[in-house]
């Protein structure tokens, strides 16, 4: 399948008549994400791939589509040495009068989520999230000198491609945000080059690093299935509270987000740059090692009121990592973690320490590499291939309608509201 270009118009057409469908990967705010092959150029589906499929009725669903189809053919090049290797791509796309769909890779490993269920405790060692958070860093640092702000990091969005290498996904909540010029101090570094960026990395190398102390995934068998179930996202809606307007740059007043994910800046509404990529990564990192986010209440009042006033609890003796937690948790996002300088800043604390930033996919043992049959699927429909078409018209009719498995009792609360 031919690669996307950087205009979503013009990215390789799909026809939905030489799409089949093997098992719903899952389900999202914004549609359903299936596992597809090309039936006449793959006949035998040994080059699957994700096609994400929203239905045009759904709100705002057209335009967010679209957006998410130009974020990604903007991470997306003819050259394969010149993908980010920490980023999906537009393989191509489709539309008819009542459904919008793209292509892009498949990862097979599920997402982070799913992972950190399947560990002791429930939780990663420090050496596991510094690995993830190395490349997660270096995608969010990318995202930003491309001049988007992601918004939406949460374990849910970060997936595990088959070399064991994550990718984000989900670009419908992100946004573009004007390049400040070089005296103001959040956006620096995007004027800047920085030494420590990664750069663009074919994921072929002579040379191969094996890191002995990221340590293999349990055993999902031991577990049972019930830790492959992916909780609901929380998800708040995108809602504009007021007109962009910030001298020498931009500002976004959108309250967007997962609920326990959410910076204070969005909370309160007084508009939000760059650095609520890093809270969120701040939040990401605790309920790595912890298990739990660390702002959650009873209710979404509560929660929102934790994330304003309540300073994050550590258990057990402080350690470069929760000092780490601890920046990116500042409540001003002028005096948090990567503010001033970017991903630059966040990459020289002392949690990082020996991290080889351009030699991460040259890392041939990741913590975990998916295995053929683990993929991290929601459930199989029906046997064998699923007519897409078919599939949507059979929603149409309650009589025809699949049946979903339960979600798991834990999950994120979803809310969509309009203004806090």
């Amino acid at each position: 399948m031919v690669m996307g270009n950087n205009n979503p118009s013009s990215s390789p057409e799909l026809d939905f008549e030489n799409l089949k469908a093997i098992k719903i990967l899952g389900e999202g705010a914004m549609g359903r994400v299936f596992l597809v092959h090309h039936t006449s150029t793959d006949p035998t589906a040994r080059s699957t791939f994700a096609l994400k499929v929203v239905q045009r009725s759904r709100r705002d669903a057209d335009r967010r589509a679209r957006w998410e189809m130009e974020v990604l053919a903007r991470l997306s090049s003819p050259d394969p040495t010149l993908h980010h290797p920490f980023l999906p791509r537009l393989l191509g796309r489709l539309e008819t009068p009542d459904l919008i769909a793209w292509a892009v890779p498949y990862c097979p490993g599920s997402d982070l989520n799913v992972l950190r269920y399947r560990q002791h405790d429930r939780v990663f060692s420090a050496a596991v999230i510094q690995f993830y958070l190395a490349e997660i860093l270096c995608a969010l640092d990318h995202l930003h000198s491309q001049g988007i702000v992601y918004r939406d990091l949460k374990p849910e969005n970060i997936l595990i491609q088959q070399s064991g290498h994550v990718t984000l996904t989900d670009f419908d909540l992100s946004r573009n945000l004007k390049k400040k010029q070089s005296s103001h101090p959040e956006n620096v570094f995007l004027d800047k080059k920085d030494p420590n960026s990664l750069p663009a990395i074919p994921f072929q190398r002579k040379h191969r690093i094996s890191f002995a102390q990221w340590v293999p995934v349990v055993d999902d068998k031991k577990h049972g299935k019930a830790h492959n179930k992916k909780p609901k996202s929380s998800r708040v809606s995108p809602v504009s509270r007021r007109k962009l307007s910030f001298s020498n740059g931009e500002r976004s007043y959108s309250f967007v987000g997962t609920e326990e994910y959410i910076s204070p800046e969005v909370v309160l509404g007084d508009g939000h740059g760059f650095a609520v990529d890093w809270w969120a990564l701040g939040i990401l990192s605790y309920e790595m090692f912890y298990g739990t986010t660390p702002f959650r209440g009873k209710n979404r009042k509560e929660t929102f009121r934790n994330v304003l006033y309540r300073v994050p609890e550590f258990m057990g003796p402080r350690n470069d990592l929760t000092d780490l937690i601890g920046r990116l948790l500042e409540k001003d996002p002028t005096k948090r973690l990567g503010y001033h300088r970017g991903a630059c800043e966040i990459k020289e604390h002392a949690f990082f320490r020996g991290v080889m930033w351009d030699l991460l996919t040259s890392v041939s043992r990741p913590p975990f590499i998916p295995s053929t049959e683990d993929d991290g699927s929601t459930e199989k429909v029906v046997p064998g291939q699923i007519d897409i078409l078919e599939y949507y018209e059979s929603l149409k009719s309650p009589l025809l309608m699949p049946q979903s498995k339960s979600p798991s009792p834990e999950h994120r609360r979803n809310y969509s509201f309009t203004v806090y």
